[in-house]
């Protein structure tokens, strides 16, 4: 984990290539001290670093982003009023690592899409 207790996984499933994940972001982490005091909202940069972190575990490999496509951020994660996340992973094998279609919903809000290329390393 790139950052360390920044988010918790609490279910991961896997079936074939789809995955689910449920997880925490602790809201007390050192980095919502900076973005944004009194208003915290989860970088995007950290969402696409859970995403790595997932795609690795699921795969058991180490990955190197490389390039990301179709990114969406359509609501602002607030770790204290929305801190569970689900995220749905649509991993395919490519002939130089993977290719992962992501959603990331909390309740019932759509809050990132995205497609990342991942480079096995």
């Amino acid at each position: 984990m790139l950052l360390k207790d920044f988010y918790t996984i609490t279910q991961l499933t896997v079936k074939d290539h789809l995955a689910t994940a449920h997880i925490t972001i602790n809201k007390n982490h050192e980095v919502f001290k900076g973005h944004f005091p009194g208003n915290p909202v989860t970088p995007g940069v950290c969402m696409m670093q859970i995403i790595k972190e997932l795609t690795e575990q699921i795969v058991d490999q180490k990955l190197f982003m490389e390039s990301a496509s179709n990114v969406k951020f359509m609501a602002i994660i607030n770790p204290e009023k929305t801190p569970d996340l689900v995220l749905e992973l649509d991993i395919a094998q490519t002939d130089t690592g993977y290719k992962v279609k992501n959603t990331t919903m909390f309740e019932d809000t759509m809050a990132l899409k995205l497609t990342n290329n991942y480079l096995v390393i």
